[in-house]
C-alpha cells in the first residue's frame, strides 16, 4: 500500500544541472524527480522506505538568471587533506532558476530493508510530524547545497498553490539513478554501479505527471 503527501517547495534560486553541460552549469527548466526525492530524504530518510514522485506542479514562472561564481577545479577526496582555494579558484558562469516554487505530490513504499516492526502507519506519522514541525536531517536544497529550500506540508483539505497555465515539452530530462548491487565478504549489500535514467518531460498546464512515465535507461 502507498501513502501519499503534498508539499510546497520554494527558494530564491535553484540549479538542477544538465549533465550534458559540464563546464558551465545550466539548469533544467524545472526540478528533476531525483532532486525532488533528495528534498524529501533531507526531511526523513530510512532504508526501509523509498519515495516515488507522482506529480510536479510548477507554481511560479520559469525564469533564469545568469551569474558568475567562484569554484575550485579540484575535487575533495580521501587522499587530499585540504584544497587551497586561493590556488585552485576558477570563475564559471551558471544559468540558474530564479524564485522557483513547486508543489510535489509523492508517496512512499516499503523496501526489502523493512523490518518486522516497520509499517506504513508508523512512517506516515513520522513524515507528517517532521514536515509539520519543519524538522530535517540536513538542510533541503534546490539542486546545489548553496540554494536552500523551504519545504511545507500541504494539509488535508487545503488548496495548494495554483500551477502556471503553460503547456510545453521540456525535452529529455534526468529522472534518477538505478543501482547495481552485490554482496561483500560479510554478506552486506554494496553498490557496484550508478546507472542514470531519463524521461521525456511534458508539462501540461504547469503540471508534470510522472505516474505512467516511460523511464529510459
Amino acid at each position: 500500500m502507498a501513502y501519499g503527501f503534498q508539499v510546497e517547495v520554494w527558494g530564491d534560486y535553484a540549479c538542477f544541472s544538465r549533465p550534458e553541460l559540464k563546464v558551465e552549469r545550466v539548469s533544467y527548466d524545472v526540478i528533476t524527480p531525483s532532486a525532488a526525492r533528495g528534498l524529501l530524504e533531507a526531511v526523513f530518510w530510512k532504508p526501509a522506505i523509498r519515495y516515488v514522485i507522482d506529480e510536479i506542479a510548477v507554481c511560479a514562472p520559469i525564469r533564469f538568471d545568469n551569474i558568475r561564481r567562484n569554484e575550485v577545479n579540484s575535487k575533495a577526496s580521501s587522499g587530499k587533506s585540504y584544497i587551497a582555494a586561493s590556488n585552485d579558484r576558477v570563475q564559471r558562469a551558471a544559468m540558474l532558476l530564479r524564485s522557483p516554487r513547486y508543489v510535489i505530490t509523492y508517496h512512499f513504499e516499503l523496501t526489502k530493508k523493512a523490518g518486522e516492526r516497520d509499517n506504513e502507519g508508523k512512517f506516515t506519522d513520522s513524515i507528517r510530524r517532521r514536515l509539520e514541525k519543519g524538522q530535517h536531517y540536513h538542510m533541503p536544497y534546490l539542486g546545489n547545497r548553496e540554494f536552500p529550500a523551504h519545504v511545507r506540508l500541504i494539509g488535508e483539505g487545503e488548496m495548494p498553490p495554483s500551477p502556471i497555465l503553460e503547456t510545453r515539452s521540456l525535452g529529455l530530462m534526468f529522472y534518477d539513478f538505478t543501482y547495481d548491487w552485490t554482496k561483500d565478504k560479510d554478506g552486506d549489500d554494496i553498490i557496484t554501479a550508478f546507472n542514470p535514467s531519463y524521461f521525456q518531460a511534458e508539462m501540461v498546464n504547469g503540471v508534470i505527471d510522472l505516474r505512467n512515465v516511460e523511464v529510459l535507461r
